[in-house]
């Protein structure tokens, strides 16, 4: 690798790749939704006397419903415990955390990245694996901001993302979707989740990966670059303009 791993800051002497084009994951990468999805499924295995341990916890991450609930009840006893469908089951789950998403706020450093891409006019645009209404519910206090993306791809919404991640049809579904289509080896992906990530370098692309502290290390390696926030994120290392020296762009 040419980037040190996590828990690190960036420190590349060399350019990995001239990128001209952006693609950001969502959820726990550009707003703090994780932690409330961790919420709502944590209490409703707890009410089953089930944990909702970090292993499971990685493997969930990025993932789209159905996919979800699989790896949920393949790992846990919730559907012994309970009894229920997988229907039934995330339905509780969604309930749960429903009533807490309008409370999602930007994760470090995103704002002032959105910012500067948006000041040199660099074309950006966001993959999320959300449904709409979930989508519009995490994102209620943040609208005007998210008029600055080109256009964003909700995976659980959309026809022609025929398969979520780990496969890579939501980032090229993103990517063609821009006024002039980049080559996908033009696009840097923004990810957290090892899915995410294993997504975008099936679609060719650039990724730097952000990861959530349950991620293992071993679960980091497929990434370009691995970054504790996106308050370390060097635009120069992917050919993009610099930040300014305040590093304030927002």
């Amino acid at each position: 690798m040419l980037a040190k791993k996590a828990n690190s800051i960036m420190n590349i002497s060399r350019i990995i790749n001239c990128v001209t084009h952006v693609i950001f994951d969502m959820d726990g990468l550009l707003l703090d939704t994780e932690k409330i999805y961790k919420h709502g499924i944590s209490t409703v295995l707890g009410k089953y006397g089930c944990e909702y341990p970090d292993d499971v916890k990685a493997q969930v991450l990025g993932s789209q419903p159905p996919d979800m609930m699989r790896i949920i009840f393949n790992n846990t006893k919730i559907g012994e415990n309970s009894g229920k469908t997988h229907d039934e089951i995330y339905k509780e789950i969604v309930d749960t955390y429903t009533p807490l998403m309008p409370t999602a706020e930007w994760m470090p450093g995103a704002l002032n990245l959105v910012h500067h891409l948006h000041k040199h006019s660099i074309p950006f645009a966001i993959a999320t694996s959300s449904a709409r209404e979930s989508f519009e519910l995490k994102t209620t206090h943040h609208k005007e901001k998210l008029k600055l993306f080109h256009h964003i791809v909700l995976g659980s919404a959309d026809p022609e993302v025929k398969a979520g991640k780990p496969a890579p049809d939501i980032f090229l579904v993103a990517a063609k979707r821009f006024d002039e289509v980049p080559e996908p080896r033009k696009c840097l992906v923004f990810e957290d989740a090892p899915n995410g990530v294993k997504g975008a370098k099936a679609a060719d692309m650039s990724c730097v990966m952000v990861p959530d502290s349950t991620i293992p290390k071993h679960s980091t390696e497929l990434a370009d670059v691995v970054i504790p926030s996106l308050e370390h994120f060097e635009p120069e290392v992917f050919g993009l303009p610099p930040f300014e020296k305040n590093g304030n762009e927002v």
